[in-house]
């Protein structure tokens, strides 16, 4: 099973520093779809720093980051690793699909990985894709599709175990099964500071790595194997 997961995460962050670099029409766009999910007292300003980079139509991806499990010369589980990150959207989008590509002609049965992808990663890709005017390749069109047609794993789904009212974050689950987190010098709330006032991005980058390391571990874990040792962590940038 583990042959056939490629594993993402993505990052992401307001398409604008802040709110007043919106025009008129696209003020008035984002307090029509945040308004009714947000505290009364609560301004535009700051209801658009809080979460306009979590929705796609607002935010944009400035890193994706891959891998995929391998067995090395030692015959140990392993892990290849690659991050996709920049200022330029499209860039990143179009080099991620190609990579998909590249995977997808090696197995036609791999399937992405990821924790929440079901909910945020795979829809935000597909979203962002569109409003940028590319082309969703087939293993990324889900519409009308049928549940068992869509083959994704996303270890939020499995921890459910069927309750639908549970959630748990990546960092909580990690830390639950005994898994060195990511959480280390920053958090997901922390990228749009570093992206606009640190300008950053490897940061970002490393960060979003240090999460798909963290679920390639949680995978292990599910399928009672040993988490990955640093040396048997590769990246290929």
């Amino acid at each position: 099973m583990l042959d056939n997961l490629f594993l993402i995460d993505i990052e992401t962050v307001p398409q604008f520093k802040n709110y007043n670099e919106l025009s008129n029409e696209w003020q008035t766009l984002w307090w029509e779809k945040i308004s009714k999910t947000m505290p009364e007292n609560i301004s535009p300003e700051n209801s658009y720093l809080q979460r306009a980079g979590i929705l796609a139509e607002f935010g944009k991806i400035v890193c994706i980051s891959t891998a995929y499990y391998f067995t090395n010369e030692k015959n140990e589980t392993s892990l290849k690793i690659k991050s996709i990150y920049g200022d330029d959207e499209i860039l990143i989008l179009n080099t991620f699909i190609t990579l998909c590509d590249r995977m997808y002609s090696h197995n036609k049965l791999y399937q992405f990985a990821g924790h929440n992808i079901k909910e945020f990663d795979i829809p935000y890709i597909c979203r962002r894709m569109i409003i940028n005017n590319l082309s969703l390749p087939d293993y990324l069109n889900f519409y009308e599709k049928k549940p068992w047609e869509i083959k994704l794993f996303d270890t939020l789904s499995w921890w459910k175990f069927g309750d639908y009212k549970n959630y748990i974050t990546l960092h909580l689950l990690a830390s639950v099964l005994g898994i060195p987190t990511s959480k280390t010098d920053m958090d997901g709330s922390m990228v749009q500071v570093v992206y606009y006032e640190e300008k950053n991005l490897r940061r970002i980058a490393d960060y979003c790595q240090l999460d798909v390391i963290v679920t390639a571990n949680i995978v292990l874990r599910f399928q009672n194997l040993p988490i990955l040792n640093e040396s048997n962590i590769l990246d290929v940038q």
